[in-house]
């Protein structure tokens, strides 16, 4: 049960606003895709030769395959609404949406934003997990490759906050100059599509964004693709938050840098879809009001649960669980940071 659906107030940490949505309206822009998730039962670095990376040809025989709901918009939004949120999910998807639109209904998530590519099956991705949680990921963007059509008429800038997370390519370039002419706040979350940009347009998506979230891995990527030093890169959003997988996560912003802690899990059984239920612990955050440094914490702790089921849309909690998890982990961390950072 979700905290949206328990009914019941907590005065924990999240305190007593926890059990209801917020009044920021919150729109996912990204993928939504059928996840088939492979484990490995070895580790990939034992059966890649360095030497032989030049001409790359291997097989890894996987444990099975199993089918899951998935797509960085729908994960984003399952964990908001996990949380007690109503997002509005902007994504396309392909003629067999049919599966897909039952489970978001089941689950109360909206579909009205959500445009059908009558032509195209729903993208789908080849995730295969190795026993380091090391990732392969094959994508075929299918309906993706069609633009959401986001109506921005329709957002109120005073209560609106866009999570650009990765899909379709051209929105990914042109949501983000659209906030930013309307002045909507928005986190940019460029991702798996980092391969695709162009250097110029990547900067201009990432100057004036309230967030950039990336892993450790596509932060190099983007200082790589766009020559900037980790000062410049800095200076265009008004912070940079950094996933560290294992490692937690770290805050930046040119007054200074902050490690938010990993939450232990139970048992970790999947990790694929942590950084998207982090991302959704972090937004409920910020649209609760709250600062970037207990924001990340709270996406922390959404992530702990994201990885104690096999998919990415398969974790529960309730109010008292979450806050209990949040509390025993965050302490006062947030509070001696909040100078530095808020």
């Amino acid at each position: 049960m979700g905290i949206g659906e328990s009914g019941r107030r907590s005065s924990g940490p999240l305190g007593d606003r926890s059990a209801k949505e917020s009044d920021m309206k919150i729109i996912v822009s990204g993928s939504l895709a059928y996840d088939r998730i492979m484990d490995f039962p070895g580790y990939f670095s034992d059966h890649i030769l360095p030497e032989k990376i030049h001409a790359l040809s291997i097989t890894f025989q996987v444990n099975g395959v199993q089918e899951k709901f998935g797509g960085t918009a729908g994960n984003i939004a399952y964990a908001l609404t996990q949380l007690g949120e109503r997002p509005v999910i902007s994504a396309t998807i392909g003629k067999d949406y049919q599966r897909y639109f039952e489970w978001l209904e089941k689950n109360g998530i909206g579909t009205e934003g959500i445009r059908i590519i009558e032509e195209e099956w729903t993208a789908g991705a080849y995730i295969t997990t190795d026993k380091a949680d090391n990732q392969i990921t094959g994508f075929n963007p299918g309906a993706m490759r069609h633009s959401s059509r986001l109506d921005f008429d329709a957002l109120d800038p005073r209560d609106t906050l866009v999570i650009v997370s990765p899909g379709n390519l051209d929105d990914m370039v042109n949501y983000p100059r659209t906030c930013k002419e309307r002045g909507i706040d928005y986190i940019f979350d460029p991702g798996q599509s980092l391969p695709m940009w162009e250097a110029r347009d990547l900067i201009r998506s990432i100057e004036g964004a309230r967030i950039l979230i990336v892993n450790d891995y596509e932060q190099g990527l983007i200082m790589s693709k766009t020559g900037l030093n980790k000062r410049a890169l800095l200076a265009l959003p008004k912070a940079v938050i950094t996933t560290l997988g294992g490692e937690g996560s770290r805050i930046a912003t040119p007054k200074g840098e902050l490690g938010i802690p990993v939450i232990t899990a139970t048992e970790v059984k999947d990790p694929t879809g942590a950084g998207d239920s982090y991302r959704g612990g972090l937004i409920c955050g910020l649209t609760h009001g709250k600062g970037i440094v207990q924001s990340a914490h709270m996406g922390s702790v959404c992530a702990s649960f994201a990885v104690e089921c096999y998919g990415t849309q398969e974790y529960r909690f309730s109010t008292e669980e979450f806050n209990r998890r949040l509390s025993e982990h965050e302490g006062q961390q947030w509070m001696a940071a909040a100078d530095l950072l808020d």
